[in-house]
């Protein structure tokens, strides 16, 4: 067994990376080596994504390309895993007979088990009661170059969004105790990670199923006291739940970064509620308006939605209005995808793909002449920089600051003859703005 080779691919978001680096280190202590070369490989393991259409398409290709190296390579074994196999066990088995077992998403620290009996001939489908937590207590392998980790601080989600397939495929919202988490926290720190990016379906209403009410103010604190820590990163954080204890503490405790990620999806009334979501325009308002006059450096991310069942132009341009007036550090925007099995897949008044795609585009291009603005002003400032890598040809070296988000956001790029490594972190002076971007030197 020594010497099988398995090539574990990740994809979707960053909190199934930590479901899949939880099964690379079950997988590692099982005595498995790993390759990245696909003719190698003797088994795959595919954890999946099926959050929107364009994901559900990602994950069966790459299934289907990996599936013909059974056929051609050294391959005998082909496991699917996360949110594709939990929702699609029945198609999985009867459409891709090549697929040997499947795992689903409360059972991903089976995957050692899994291996080893289908390497032995046996076909499996292992699913677990979706309100199970697996164990936190396992060794994680970082995939993320090993300076900064993802700490999931809790599984699946009871918003019931009409858009949203998460609470069928990931169960009702669980938060992992918190000793746990900063026993993770530590061993993270201890292998070298000095940032640590809390992620979950929802991390504001972390510690309610646990402790009866919010306790991510608590947690944040309790991180802050992990020595080699530097910064802490909060996202998926909902408007309606921020509390001002988790802003005081925001704003008191140096290491948290003064950033935080609010998926608003839109602005309308009429489409919030639509949406099922919790909140409302005015609500939207005056928490924005709080956070910044709380924590004025503050840096907002948020995430919309364009051309929801029923988007009226009306309510497009309410949007357009809206984003122009808040003025959000960072944006992202997704066209609606129509999931199976959602309320509003059944909502009259479907927008044609044409117009979807306009209305990103257009809330895109508003966007970016509202960041290069924003990267403008930064100049002359000085900013703490997390280098990620470099640039030999151009002599530069790439970081990312307090108000950049691994893989999402913007970098800045440092020129100096200075020899930096990954994970060094350097005062910066912002000398230059490049659209997303920005150029600066060492103080």
């Amino acid at each position: 067994m020594e010497q099988t080779k398995i090539m574990v691919v990740s994809l979707g978001c960053d909190k199934n990376l930590t479901d899949t680096e939880v099964m690379l280190g079950l997988l590692s202590d099982a005595g498995y080596q790993f390759t990245n070369q696909e003719e190698e490989a003797e088994a795959f393991i595919v954890n999946t994504c099926c959050f929107i259409n364009d994901a559900k398409e990602e994950s069966i290709q790459t299934i289907l390309e990996l599936a013909e190296y059974k056929k051609t390579g050294r391959a005998r074994a082909l496991i699917v895993t996360g949110c594709l196999a939990q929702r699609y066990v029945k198609e999985i088995r009867e459409e891709i007979p090549e697929v040997d077992a499947i795992v689903g998403t409360s059972a991903y620290d089976e995957i050692s088990e899994v291996l080893k009996h289908v390497l032995e001939g046996k076909r499996e489908t292992v699913m677990e009661p979706l309100d199970r937590l697996p164990p936190q207590k396992k060794k994680r392998l970082i995939t993320t170059g090993g300076h900064y980790a993802y700490l999931k601080i809790a599984e699946g989600c009871d918003k019931h969004c009409t858009y949203c397939v998460i609470p069928s495929i990931r169960g009702h919202y669980r938060s992992v105790p918190m000793e746990e988490l900063l026993e993770e926290a530590q061993a993270l720190v201890r292998d070298g990670v000095r940032e640590l990016i809390l992620v979950a379906q929802e991390t504001t209403l972390y510690g309610v199923d646990l402790y009866g009410k919010k306790q991510l103010h608590s947690l944040l604190k309790a991180l802050c006291r992990i020595p080699e820590l530097v910064w802490i990163r909060i996202l998926y954080c909902y408007p309606e739940e921020i509390t001002p204890e988790l802003i005081q503490t925001i704003r008191e405790e140096p290491k948290i970064c003064h950033y935080l990620d609010l998926p608003i999806q839109h602005c309308s009334d009429g489409i919030l509620k639509r949406m099922g979501r919790k909140t409302d325009k005015a609500g939207l308002v005056r928490q924005l308006q709080t956070l910044r006059r709380e924590v004025p450096d503050i840096a907002i991310r948020t995430t919309l939605i364009t051309g929801f069942p029923g988007e009226t132009e009306e309510q497009f341009q309410e949007l357009l209005e809206f984003v122009d007036q808040a003025e959000f550090d960072r944006l992202g925007v997704f066209t609606y995808s129509p999931e199976e099995n959602t309320p509003a897949a059944e909502m009259e008044d479907q927008i044609p793909e044409n117009i979807k795609e306009r209305r990103r585009d257009e809330l895109m291009a508003l966007q970016q002449e509202i960041v290069f603005e924003k990267c403008e002003s930064m100049k002359g400032r000085e900013l703490l920089v997390m280098i990620e890598g470099s640039l030999p040809e151009e002599g530069v070296y790439v970081g990312r600051t307090y108000r950049d988000a691994p893989e999402v956001d913007g970098y800045i790029f440092v020129q100096t003859d200075e020899t930096l490594v990954t994970g060094d972190l350097i005062r910066v002076v912002v000398t230059e703005a490049a659209e997303y971007d920005l150029i600066g030197v060492p103080v």
